[in-house]
């Protein structure tokens, strides 16, 4: 039996998961779905305060206050920058990180910075402009890999603008401990092998998803899976 913590991406919360979390609960693991400080149903507490350091601080206290051990920690998307650090905070409670169509950051660099010159100027135009100079509004579907008219039904209502500051602040990485890495690449219609710049990005295991960003929701099974196979 393992414990996972997974950890959702931007505007999104932690019932993301609720497609993902059967499957690896019928095989006696057990399942972790915080969400992050100002998300999900935690959105009343979104303020122009909230940084990367707030949900670096919500993940590691959901596993110190649960005394979890061997811990398969989860990041889809924004969520690599967060479980990155995590990782590099209290790496001896962990057995492995599996990034999830993610960012990987290296260390004194934001999401922003990892990010093309493209995306960047369209996020920092959001938040001024839809914003109020601090949330990311929510996307659009197609820009999260959901065509089906179902999923969008379920996952547009519960998205909520995203703090803007958790995408300018810097990553800090000063453990010299390391925590091996798992990469999962949702690849949509691209053709297969087409990220080999994450494989060098210091992943030891690397998979392939033939579906969208957001395969906790299109393709749920599939996705837990590939996370079982890290089961202790």
């Amino acid at each position: 039996m393992s414990a996972y913590v997974l950890v959702h991406g931007a505007w999104h919360g932690g019932w993301c998961w609720d497609r993902v979390r059967p499957v690896l609960e019928q095989r006696r693991n057990r399942v972790y779905t915080p969400t992050l400080t100002g998300l999900g149903d935690r959105a009343s507490l979104a303020s122009p305060a909230i940084g990367l350091d707030t949900h670096i601080d919500d993940i590691v206290g959901v596993v110190e206050r649960a005394a979890l051990t061997d811990v398969v920690l989860v990041g889809h998307s924004y969520a690599g920058v967060v479980v990155t650090a995590v990782a590099d905070r209290i790496p001896q409670s962990l057995a492995r990180v599996i990034f999830v169509d993610a960012v990987v950051p290296q260390s004194g660099r934001s999401l922003l910075e990892c990010s093309g010159p493209g995306f960047r100027s369209h996020i920092e135009e959001q938040a001024r402009t839809q914003g109020e100079g601090w949330k990311i509004p929510v996307p659009r579907p197609e820009s999260l890999g959901l065509f089906e008219q179902s999923d969008i039904e379920w996952v547009m209502p519960r998205l909520v603008p995203h703090p803007y500051r958790t995408f300018c602040d810097r990553v800090k990485l000063e453990s010299r401990a390391s925590v091996r890495r798992t990469y999962i690449n949702c690849i949509g219609e691209k053709p297969r092998g087409g990220s080999r710049s994450v494989q060098a990005a210091g992943i030891d295991d690397y998979h392939e998803l033939s579906t969208g960003h957001d395969a906790m929701v299109t393709a749920p099974r599939e996705l837990a899976e590939l996370l079982c196979l890290y089961a202790g």
